[in-house]
Parts: C-alpha cells; sequence; structure tokens
C-alpha cells in the first residue's frame, strides 16, 4: 500500500503504506477418510487464497489460508516431467507442501529513510511458480490376493471380511481395488482384493500397470487359482506359472515375498477333482498349498490363521530390517546469488532467484522504484559482475521479464575500466560470471 499520513495540525505525515500479507501453501495431507483421487482428477487445478493487501495507518494485510488437499493413505507424488518421486504419503497425517505462497510486497513506509522521506511506491506481492505433478495411488495393505478373473478373490474377501465387492454368478473382473481386514487370533490383517491379471500384464493389458503397483506394497501374496475353470484348456498350474511371469516382469520382489497357493471352488466336483490332480505337483514345486470353497466357506479357516502367521513374522521382520525405500527427491530452496550468461541476441541474461525477486515486485516504471532497484542491484554486486562479463554502456541487461539499457555508475570503477566501458572496449570470452550473495534479503536502503 502506498499511503501518507493525513491528520490535522500534522502537515506534510510520513509514509505509512502496510504490507501485504503471505500468499497461501497448497499442502497434500494424507487421510485415512479419503479414498481415491477421483475428486482430483475432476478438479486438477488448485490454487491457495491470495494474501490481503495493505493498508494505510501501517496495517499488515491478512495472509492467506494454506489449501490442505487430503488424498489417500499411500499417494506418491511424482514430478509430472520426469517421473521422479517427490513424496511418498505413506503414513496418516503426512504433509507435503506441493506449492509454497509468495512473500506479500512490502508498503511504502518500509522504503523512507533519511534520503527518500516520502517513497511513492510500494512492491508488489512475490510471483509464485507453479507445479505440475502426477498423483498415483498405491493401496497399503498386509495380503494381496491375486490370480485370473473369475477366480474367485472377491468372494474370498468378502467372506473373510466385512468388505462388499461385486459378485456374480458369471465371468467378470472386479476393475477397482477393494479392501478389507479380517481378524486372525490376535492380529488384524489388511487383504486387497487386486483386480484379475491377464497374460501380458506387465506390458500394461489388461490394465495391468494400473492393478500391479497395487502389489507392490503387500508382504504376503495369495495366489487364487480357479480349480473349475470355464475353459477347457486352463489348469490351475499353468495359471500359477503365467501370474508369476507377470509379477516378477512388473517387479523382481514380488517373485521374492510369501506366499500361498489357494485352490478355490472345491465345493464344484470338478473342481475338487482339478484340486486333488494338481495339488501333489504344485507341493512338489515348493508352494504351500491350501484348497477351500468361498462359497461353503470349506477350508477358510485354516487359510485365515495362517495368512494371521504370515503376516506377524513378516511384521517383525520389518521391525528389525527396515526396508529400503524407493528413492525420494525433497524439494529444497534453490540457491542464492545470480549468473550471468548472454543470449542469441547478444543481450546479458542475469540469472537468480533473488534479483529476478526484485524486479518482479517492484514497479520499476515509477521513477524513485527503479532507483532503489539499481541501488540493491549495485550492492548485490550485479554491476560489478556485469562489467567483469563484457557488458558496456548502453547494453541491453535481462533480469525476469524486463529489460534493461546497462548504465553503470562509472564514478565507482577505476579510470582504466571507465574508459573502456565508455569505449565499448571491455569484451571479455567468460560467458557466465557467478555472482556473490546478498546477506540480507529483506535490508531497507539506507
Amino acid at each position: 500500500m502506498v499511503a501518507f499520513r493525513r491528520e490535522a495540525h500534522v502537515p506534510r505525515g510520513g509514509p505509512n503504506g502496510g504490507d501485504g500479507g503471505r500468499g497461501g501453501d497448497v499442502v497434500l495431507v494424507a487421510d485415512t477418510n479419503t479414498t481415491s483421487l477421483l475428486d482430483l482428477h475432476r478438479h486438477p487445478h488448485r490454487r491457495a487464497q491470495n494474501g490481503g493487501h495493505g493498508e494505510g495507518n501501517n496495517r499488515t494485510g491478512a495472509d492467506g489460508d494454506d489449501l490442505i488437499i487430503p488424498v489417500p493413505v499411500g499417494t506418491v507424488v511424482r514430478d509430472h516431467g520426469t517421473g521422479v518421486v517427490l513424496e511418498d504419503l505413506e503414513t496418516p497425517g503426512h504433509r507435503f507442501v506441493a506449492a509454497r505462497g509468495g512473500r506479500g510486497g512490502r508498503g511504502n513506509a518500509a522504503f523512507a529513510n533519511r534520503f527518500r522521506r516520502a517513497p511513492r511506491f510500494a512492491e508488489r506481492g512475490e510471483r509464485v511458480e507453479e507445479h505440475l505433478f502426477r498423483l498415483e495411488l498405491k493401496l497399503i495393505a498386509d495380503v494381496g490376493l491375486v490370480g485370473y478373473p473369475s477366480a474367485g478373490k472377491s468372494s474370498l474377501i468378502a467372506h473373510l471380511s466385512a468388505a462388499k465387492p461385486r459378485i456374480a454368478a458369471y465371468p467378470f473382473t472386479t476393475l477397482t481395488p477393494n479392501l478389507g481386514v479380517m481378524r486372525a487370533g490376535d492380529t488384524d490383517v489388511v487383504l486387497a482384493d487386486v483386480p484379475g491379471l491377464v497374460p501380458g500384464a506387465s506390458e500394461g493389458k489388461g490394465l495391468g500397470h494400473r492393478f500391479l503397483r497395487h502389489i507392490e506394497r503387500t508382504s504376503v501374496l495369495v495366489h487364487v487359482l480357479d480349480a473349475a475353470a470355464f475353459e477347457p484348456e486352463r489348469n490351475p498350474v499353468d495359471d500359477l506359472e503365467v501370474i508369476r511371469h507377470e509379477l516378477v516382469r512388473h517387479d523382481a520382489s514380488l517373485g521374492e515375498r510369501p506366499a500361498l497357493v489357494v485352490l478355490n471352488k472345491i465345493d464344484l466336483p470338478d473342481g475338487r477333482a482339478m484340486a486333488e490332480l494338481v495339488r501333489l505337483d504344485l507341493e512338489a514345486a515348493g508352494h504351500e498349498v491350501l484348497e477351500v470353497s468361498a462359497v461353503t466357506g470349506e477350508g477358510l479357516d485354516a487359510l485365515r490363521y495362517r495368512l494371521g502367521e504370515l503376516v506377524s513374522t513378516q511384521r517383525e521382520r520389518t521391525a528389525a530390517e527396515p526396508e529400503a525405500e524407493e528413492l525420494v527427491i525433497r524439494l529444497q530452496p534453490r540457491a542464492e546469488g545470480f549468473t550471468i550468461e548472454r543470449d542469441d541476441a547478444a543481450r546479458y541474461v542475469v540469472r537468480g532467484r533473488q534479483v529476478e525477486r526484485w524486479v518482479q515486485m517492484l514497479p520499476i516504471e515509477i521513477p524513485d522504484a527503479a532507483r532503489y532497484l539499481q541501488g540493491r542491484l549495485k550492492r548485490a554486486g550485479v554491476e560489478r559482475a556485469l562489467v567483469d562479463a563484457g557488458a558496456r554502456q548502453g547494453d541491453d541487461v535481462v533480469i525476469g521479464d524486463a529489460v534493461f539499457e546497462f548504465t553503470p555508475e562509472l564514478e565507482d570503477l577505476p579510470a582504466e575500466e571507465r574508459e573502456a566501458v565508455l569505449a565499448g572496449a571491455a569484451d571479455t570470452d567468460d560467458d557466465l560470471v557467478t555472482g556473490p550473495e546478498d546477506d540480507d534479503l529483506e535490508e531497507r536502503a539506507t
């Protein structure tokens, strides 16, 4: 705010324009009550609240409210362009600041000193960067049920837990994963019914990539095999090999995790006969095999308690040996200071967060603000660095979105350099010059 005191019997009141408020942050928070990213899919553009304007009488504007976006636990935040993981929101309450709000501009009272008694300019609010992310949900469960479509995975999770997945008496596949909680003795086990996999799932066939990522965080796998498949050419042994092959191709560590083989549908005569036929072959290959019927409940108690034992063992092992985490790149503030380069138009381009912010926030169309900016750039060493880089009087200098004509204060230069700058002879082969840091971002003119 640009404002001046107006009081009775007080002539020439001084500046009293207040500062602007800070902009709000955009924050992602892992929330147990949020189950999908559908809301963000429908409304992908999010913006926090702006800070309030400063007012007269040195009143500071209100800070903008942060925008809190709840996301499901297990959400992975990736850079949209590179795919690099920026944050893994794997615990409830985990916060990630996706975009920080900008600093509010200073009012004209902040620029008053004994030389500049009535400044008629104020800073604008800081322009902040936009970020583009890709959010990916990976379910966090103890046990993942995998297998062909219609193998009975949804029926198993419906009988083992209170989950209510869609179940029908004709072949079809679940399109979204289902979660359920099962009590096995004193252990609560989270089950995930992963949609059916098909040959080529690791290459993306049948939406394989969307389904396989949900298995990455499960500690125990249950291969649900259809002992009474509709297709006469299929058999449980071949089905198991196909699914294991797709899992290993997607993530080699999946082949090393504890696993059970469950022969389902033994309530049907063909299913029981097939289970008795292939069980010995599966056990000879080193697999632990259980025969169950998700319809009648036969064998489900043994499956429940065996899963409880495996999950308890895995939890103890995980607590003793922390597993290797996926590489996560944390966003850090950019280094301060500046650099100078030459562009294709032979202009000198000054790059640096501080100097670009000064130019963007100051109304350089006002002469007083332009003079203040020139002094600030000089104190930061930009003018000296431009001379060292070969800039001469009248050259174009680009800082942010603004283009200036280089007019250094020559009285501070040695006589030889002053003559060289004026004569246009101070050329150099260096295209990049690193300048010093400004110790005080918020320093006031003295």
